[in-house]
């Protein structure tokens, strides 16, 4: 049986901790600008996508946490340790 949720019910596990780097950015980054700076690497996502994403409720494509990853400037290793 397949298991698409983390033991949590969440849809990803990179959204916890999405949410702790980017508002540790300095300046701090909202989810407006974030999913701006996700456009310009040609991600296509709204602030509302980021949302879902942080709150567990999204699930996250490797080429997104890739893009993620390079914006807060860590790793898709560390993203996925959120959890």
């Amino acid at each position: 049986m397949y298991k698409n949720k983390t033991t949590s019910g969440k849809n990803n596990l990179c959204g916890n901790k999405l949410s702790i780097l980017r508002k540790q950015l300095t300046p701090k980054v909202s989810q407006r600008a974030f999913a701006d700076k996700l456009q310009l690497k040609g991600i296509d996502l709204d602030k509302n996508a980021i949302q879902r994403i942080e709150c567990g409720k999204r699930f996250v494509t490797d080429i997104e946490l890739k893009a993620f990853a390079q914006i807060l400037n860590t790793t898709a290793d560390e993203l996925l340790s959120g959890e």
